[in-house]
């Protein structure tokens, strides 16, 4: 829950008295044009940095009470930018969880539809370079995401996770997120339509505040930002 949340950089005001709440295993999606604000909304969360006025509460606690250790580890995140270690493909998923069985972690590639690792030279025992030398945009991408999952995170931030995916493989994704073997609220960054769609709310920042809330189909009737990008992304 983001609790009358205010936040600037320097002088730079970022956010502006922003209150939303998520409810467990819902789905919020956020949407906005570049400098809105998304990827520091997320930081706030993770703690990156802290409100300057507001709370932000994870499970009804103040996330300044909770240690980061324990705030950070029960959270998945993926980025655009992702940073891979230069470890092989089955070290890099299980960086979070060093337990993982060989069948849970092909288990989570699979839900990221990193299906390219029986391809590569020594499948799952394939060393990767520092920052996924030698990889593609998308398939770091589905390396993070499966990352990600493997901690079985209560909260699971997706930064713009499958920008650099066909939409083919981002219908997967999508359906192997809607059914995990365990209890999720996820955060999803995205400016596609096709992204965010399905998600129980879609948030849409603009000069420091919401601007627009709701699901795919109410959103569509306001007529504002997110029936504009509808429209740019189904006219054909």
């Amino acid at each position: 829950e983001f609790r009358d949340v205010s936040f600037a950089y320097g002088k730079t005001r970022v956010f502006d008295h922003v209150s939303f709440r998520v409810e467990p295993g819902q789905t919020l999606a956020i949407m906005g044009a570049t400098g809105s604000g998304k990827t520091t909304l997320t930081n706030l969360i993770l703690r990156f940095y802290d409100v300057h006025d507001g709370e932000v509460l994870v499970d009804g606690r103040n996330v300044k009470f909770w240690t980061l250790n324990t705030l950070r580890r029960n959270i998945g995140v993926a980025t655009q930018e992702v940073f891979l270690f230069s470890d092989t493909v089955d070290g890099n998923i299980a960086y979070g969880d060093g337990g993982l069985s060989e069948e849970e972690v092909r288990f989570f590639a699979n839900a990221a539809a990193a299906d390219f690792i029986d391809k590569m030279p020594e499948g799952y025992d394939t060393i990767i370079g520092e920052r996924g030398v030698g990889l593609s945009g998308g398939q770091r991408q589905r390396l993070a995401l499966a990352r990600a999952l493997a901690i079985r995170p209560p909260i699971l931030i997706l930064d713009d996770t499958t920008s650099a995916v066909d939409l083919e493989t981002e219908k997967y994704i999508q359906q192997q997120l809607a059914d995990l073997p365990f209890s999720c609220t996820k955060i999803i960054i995205a400016q596609r339509i096709s992204s965010v769609k399905n998600a129980d709310k879609i948030m849409i920042l603009a000069d420091g505040r919401i601007a627009e809330m709701g699901t795919h189909a109410e959103l569509l009737r306001q007529n504002g930002y997110y029936h504009e990008i509808y429209t740019l992304q189904n006219d054909n």
